[in-house]
């Protein structure tokens, strides 16, 4: 399947490390950091939108990578993460 690879999302305000933070803590943090880069809506809105992050710990750097990219007009369908720790994990034990 062709993909696409653009790199659109850019930090629009200084947020803290988010080492030692909770959950609700990162997701404060972090709310409304990104943005897309001007132009590049266009783009986002012809195709589906698959996010890639290098770790994720709570979700909060993801769900605000969705909230730009949609307030962009663009269609996340789903993310792609390379590592993550086995608590971000659901175990279902039946």
């Amino acid at each position: 399947m062709p993909v696409r690879v653009l790199n659109v999302l850019r930090q629009r305000r200084t947020v803290v490390d988010q080492a030692g933070l909770g959950a609700r803590q990162r997701l404060a943090n972090v709310s409304g950091a990104l943005s897309v880069v001007a132009g590049a809506g266009g783009p986002l809105a012809t195709a589906p939108v698959v996010l890639v992050d290098d770790l994720m710990t709570t979700g909060a750097s993801l769900a605000e990578a969705a909230r730009a990219v949609r307030a962009a007009g663009g269609r996340v369908v789903g993310a792609a993460v390379v590592a993550a720790p086995r608590s971000a994990f659901e175990i279902n034990w039946n």
